[in-house]
């Protein structure tokens, strides 16, 4: 267990994946118009396991490992499998989340500099 692990337990492997699901969804969201283009997504509860199933693990194996092409309710004519309203309402979603872990760890950061100062 490294010293980061101990410091902040999952809420950084889950930040770094949140942060690289927005990146996905942002790519997916850039090429709604785009012909032939495939959405892909990363399964976040299995990229978090599999981050956190060992300490070495890395975050972008476990991206990586997790991520599939999304199956379109209504696919277009031109092969493009991005459904606007679907990536934008998973992107808030995942920002929310993603701002949510920030701020936990922005207030874990606050207590220990706390206690180091002696407050």
């Amino acid at each position: 267990m490294s010293l980061e692990d101990g410091l902040f337990g999952i809420h950084g492997k889950a930040l770094a994946l949140r942060s690289q699901r927005l990146s996905l969804l942002a790519s997916n969201i850039a090429n709604a118009s785009t012909p032939g283009y495939k959405a892909r997504d990363i399964d976040f509860d299995a990229a978090l396991k599999e981050a956190t199933s060992t300490a070495s693990r890395s975050v972008s194996k476990a991206v990586d490992d997790s991520m599939g092409y999304r199956i379109p309710l209504q696919p277009s004519l031109d092969g493009n499998t991005v459904e606007l309203s679907t990536e934008q309402t998973l992107f808030a979603e995942n920002a929310v989340k993603y701002r949510t872990t920030l701020s936990f760890l922005e207030g874990r950061l606050n207590t220990i500099t706390r206690a180091l100062k002696g407050e």
